[in-house]
């Protein structure tokens, strides 16, 4: 796998209000700004938000880490005693995640660019 932390998200349910709020914890203007996705550029890192935390049980950020084939890291974690919380898929783009929980229920996520 890749070194360092890349992304940084943060699941909401009102992306309005998080928008706002983040703007200003920041200070930054987003980068990325759509309906489905949030991102803030700071420091080299990204920092988004996802307003899918009505359909998820997700509390807290998920980090994710860029790897350079995301089915293999995939795959190694599950052996390694993770369990898969989102299969790798395509967000748009060609880009790739995916995520999966330690044996805590802390969620670990991938990201592979296209």
């Amino acid at each position: 796998m890749s070194s360092g932390i890349s992304v940084i998200i943060y699941h909401v349910k009102d992306l309005a209000r998080a928008k706002e709020l983040y703007g200003t914890f920041l200070g930054v203007e987003p980068s990325t700004d759509s309906p489905y996705y949030v991102g803030y550029e700071v420091g080299g890192h990204q920092i988004g938000l996802v307003p899918d935390a009505h359909e998820r049980a997700l509390t807290g950020p998920v980090c994710f880490r860029d790897v350079p084939d995301i089915a293999a890291a995939h795959r190694a974690l599950i052996a390694a005693g993770a369990e898969s919380e989102e299969e790798p898929h395509d967000v748009g783009g060609g880009m790739l995640v995916s995520s999966v929980k330690d044996v805590d229920g802390n969620v670990i996520g991938l990201r592979q660019h296209p």
